[in-house]
């Protein structure tokens, strides 16, 4: 019986083309065995086939990967990924349980509304290298069940999620209503006096104006809670008018909502860039 085990080694050599010759050497080892309990070691060589390359051969090789690697090195130094530094964003997905906030039309509710452009936001966030925290998850109230002023409880374990977050940002989304069924568009809101709330309002509301159709051209301060309970830089996006028919068919638009998900999210890179 006998186990095989072979390597085999390739030789160049500067010839000319004209000069090429085949050869390559194999190297076998054979072990015999003899008897139950001893082994022979058996050497071979044989004469196998191999190719000797040219200098002009091997030269023009040796440059076609030098030339592969740097255009492999140029694509890959020019594809820029944006890498934020204090990265944790609070996505705040307004309204919830009994407080389903503006209801449109065809009867959908502004707390839904709310809670799908968040998810949409918080994945293409994660996309982009954020850390994001939500402050609802679900179609639930964020109040105690025990507490009588439910509005008063929902407000402080949004205040309690944001200060416990470490985040570098606020984003609190809202769709809103208005008596005259012809206002439209969308806004952005921030805590007076906040420099840095207006900076990141400013450079949201810029690409909605320029992406998203009758979005307001200038952000506008305004007196929220959950802009007041936090000295981070927040804001509060209201994203359409429910009241508005067309407008609400838009915003129950998938392709729509991620159009607009998508604008905020470079919003909200311009600021950390800033």
């Amino acid at each position: 019986m006998f186990y095989c085990f072979s390597s085999f080694l390739i030789l160049f050599e500067n010839v000319g083309m004209d000069k090429c010759k085949p050869r390559k050497i194999e190297y076998l080892v054979f072990y015999e065995k003899l008897n139950n309990k001893n082994w022979k070691k058996i050497e071979y060589y044989v004469r196998l086939k191999f190719f000797v390359l040219s200098k002009k051969a091997i030269s023009i090789f040796v440059c076609f990967i030098l030339c592969l690697l740097g255009v492999i090195l140029y694509f890959s130094s020019s594809k820029q990924t944006f890498q934020p530094v204090a990265n944790v964003i609070v996505i705040d997905a307004g309204h919830g349980g009994q407080d389903g906030g503006a209801v449109g039309r065809t009867g959908v509710t502004e707390s839904f509304l709310n809670l799908q452009y968040a998810k949409e936001l918080k994945k293409l966030c994660q996309n982009a290298g954020f850390n994001v925290v939500m402050t609802r998850i679900d179609m639930s109230g964020l109040y105690s069940p025990l507490a009588q002023n439910k509005k008063k409880s929902e407000m402080e374990k949004r205040k309690s999620i944001i200060d416990s977050s470490d985040a570098r940002c606020v984003v609190s989304l809202h769709m809103n209503s208005f008596p005259s069924s012809s206002t439209r568009g969308a806004q952005v809101f921030y805590r007076a006096g906040s420099e840095s709330g207006k900076a990141f309002a400013t450079c949201v509301q810029n690409k909605l104006t320029n992406e998203i159709d009758f979005s307001k051209k200038e952000c506008s301060a305004g007196d929220y809670f959950v802009l007041n309970c936090t000295d981070k830089p927040a804001i509060l996006v209201e994203c359409g008018f429910l009241s508005n028919q067309e407008e609400e068919t838009l915003l129950c638009d998938e392709a729509y909502r991620s159009k607009f998900c998508n604008a905020l999210l470079k919003g909200i890179i311009n600021f950390f860039e800033m």
